[in-house]
């Protein structure tokens, strides 16, 4: 096993409508080769992704070579995966799929700044592969505890901050207090959209994909 495996960074499971809006990118030191982090509306950091979804429609948007655009519906939005020349077996599964089909896709985010001054967040994957709706329905399950712990840890901090018991000191949380700083959306939007995916989980028959 090489030192960067060993060294990887967890791939956090998060929703398209949180990922979508995690438009703050930071590193933690000036090393050139720090890892660089997107930052969750929820308070955590993620240099890596791990998504469920429904693989609706592939294009290859390159010029001179192939780059493939993938759209992945889940059931609060959509994440959008580009693959090229470096992520070539990522690359080929977009190529080679026929949507609609279930795909897990582990990545990082990657943002970009078009002329209009808008922040788009999309996935460079490092894997992606085909999976059944029994993967997809316990990604949706899985991903909603790990939505709420992350809301209930920044509530927790934010109750602190607000009003302190006496004597106490307030429980530090510096990626909670980075998304008070840079985001306008306040955390009970993604409760929200927790409760719409567990509630969507047996309505999305009109995108799931044929046996």
């Amino acid at each position: 096993m090489s030192q960067a495996e060993l060294t990887r960074e967890v791939a956090r499971r998060v929703f398209a409508s949180e990922f979508n809006d995690s438009t703050y990118t930071f590193k933690e030191s000036d090393d050139e080769r720090a890892p660089n982090y997107a930052l969750l509306p929820t308070g955590d950091r993620a240099n890596r992704v791990f998504i469920v979804g429904t693989l609706t429609e592939t294009e290859d948007v390159g010029e001179d070579n192939e780059y493939w655009r993938g759209r992945v519906v889940d059931p609060t939005g959509t994440f959008f995966v580009y693959a090229g020349q470096y992520q070539p077996e990522a690359a080929s599964v977009l190529r080679d799929a026929e949507p609609p089909a279930y795909v897990a896709v582990v990545g990082k985010p990657r943002t970009y700044e078009p002329e209009d001054g808008t922040v788009n967040v999309s996935v460079r994957p490092e894997s992606i592969s085909v999976v059944d709706a029994a993967t997809r329905d316990r990604w949706v399950v899985e991903t909603a505890e790990r939505t709420l712990d992350r809301i209930e840890s920044y509530e927790e901090w934010e109750a602190e901050q607000e009003a302190p018991e006496s004597g106490s000191t307030a429980p530090t949380n510096e990626y909670a207090e980075m998304a008070r700083d840079r985001y306008d959306s306040p955390v009970e939007n993604y409760r929200r959209d927790v409760i719409q995916a567990l509630e969507r989980l047996e309505e999305s028959e009109a995108t799931e994909p044929t046996a």
